[in-house]
This record gives structure tokens, C-alpha cells and sequence, in this order.
């Protein structure tokens, strides 16, 4: 048997052309010089689908924060760390992009003041004050041109449905991604997921388990149909 015939076929390349900007991963937060807050997020759906936005022939920006994952080759790769440096990456590269799918979690919360030393352990409890990081999606919607597309991801524990509808209103998104992390095989560290697609007037679209490379592509296709 030849080698060219156990290749996966080429996938036909409709993003010709087009700017794909993609954001993974967490972000994290100092409590102080050795701390942080920060989430579960692997980073894997971010990275799967800036693998698939190349290989579809998109030029492809990815953003990510602090994941143990390569980057794709033949991808523009920013790294950031905290969601103010999330934010100010990805207010840069929009404007120059013809669709931002963010992918990444970034933090929803930050301390109000990082401790410039260490705290050390004692007898009384710490109280730990937060407040709300940016709103990178909202705050992105703002610049957006007519022929730009926004895609935001909504994981949720209850009410998953609702959640994400109420998202993609106030965030005027062109589409959500919708997954529960109570479904076996989706969400954080899986190589799998199970989502919803949801978009403004249209009915929701579940798709069975399947891995992340595979939705990427699906989701992808379905964009270049938007444009």
C-alpha cells in the first residue's frame, strides 16, 4: 500500500483569503508573586481550530494564554498571560481580521490589589477581594465593521440553553458555541466535545461527541458560508 493512501484527504481550502484571529486557553490572575487565580481551560478547542482555520487556508492569528500545548505551525502565535493582556492583544489583531472565535476563558475576575510580597499563612483568614475583569466580547462589538464576524463560546453547568441565548443577545455575536460541562466527554481537557450552535433568529443545532478537530472544521465551513 502506497503512502499517499493512508493521508487524510485534503480539506478544500474555503478560507482562501480570509484573516481567521483565534483565542485558548486560560488566563491567569495574581493574588501575589506566587499565586494566581486562573480556570480549567486546556486550551485544546482554541488550538484545534486555529490547526483547522490554516489548513483551510485562512491567515490564521492565535492568542493564548498559559496552556502545555505546541502551537500550530504556519499559525501567527501571541502569547498573553493576564485578561487585561488578552484584551489589548485582541482589540489589536480585530482590526486587521475578517472573524474573532473566541475560545479562550479568560478570567471573570481579578483582585482588586496584588500583594507585592508573598502573604504568609497565619491564624486569621484571608479575605480576597475581586472585581470584574473586561468584557473583551462586548467591548470588541464595538468596533466591529459590517463584514466582520464575531464567535464567542458559552460553557455552562445549568440552564444551558438560556445562558447562551441571553450571551449571544447582549453580545450581538453572529454565532455561540454552546457546551455543558456536565456532558460526558465535553468541556475542559477533553480531546472531545459535544456543542450547541446557536445564531441570532435560527433554532439551535446540537451535535453529537465528537473531537475537537472535527468541529472545528464543521464550524469553520459553516463561517465561510457567512461571509
Amino acid at each position: 500500500m502506497s503512502g499517499s493512501s493512508s493521508r487524510r484527504p485534503q480539506k478544500k481550502k474555503v478560507l482562501t483569503g480570509r484573516k481567521i484571529l483565534v483565542t485558548a486557553g486560560p488566563t491567569r490572575e495574581e493574588i501575589d508573586p506566587v499565586r494566581y487565580i486562573t480556570n480549567h481551560s486546556s486550551g485544546k478547542m482554541g488550538y484545534a481550530l486555529a490547526e483547522a482555520a490554516r489548513e483551510l487556508g485562512a491567515e490564521t492569528t492565535l492568542i493564548s494564554g498559559p496552556v502545555n500545548l505546541t502551537p500550530p505551525a504556519g499559525v501567527n502565535f501571541i502569547a498573553v498571560e493576564t485578561t487585561a493582556e488578552l484584551h489589548r492583544a485582541v482589540k489589536q489583531e480585530f482590526k486587521k481580521t475578517d472573524c474573532l472565535i473566541m475560545a479562550a476563558a479568560p478570567s471573570d475576575f481579578t483582585p482588586l490589589a496584588k500583594a507585592k510580597e508573598k502573604i504568609k499563612k497565619d491564624k486569621n483568614n484571608i479575605r480576597l477581594t475581586l472585581t470584574d475583569t473586561p468584557d473583551i466580547l462586548k467591548d470588541i462589538n464595538r468596533l466591529k465593521k459590517k463584514n466582520q464576524l464575531l464567535v464567542g463560546f458559552a460553557l455552562e453547568t445549568e440552564n444551558a440553553l438560556s445562558n447562551a441565548r441571553k450571551k449571544l443577545k447582549e453580545k450581538n455575536l453572529d454565532m455561540i458555541v454552546m457546551n455543558n460541562i456536565r456532558d460526558k466527554g465535553a468541556g475542559f481537557e477533553h480531546d472531545t466535545n459535544k456543542v450547541t450552535l446557536l445564531r441570532p433568529g435560527k433554532k439551535p443545532v446540537a451535535w453529537p461527541l465528537m473531537s475537537k478537530k472535527e468541529i472545528s472544521f464543521k464550524l469553520l465551513e459553516i463561517l465561510a458560508g457567512l461571509f
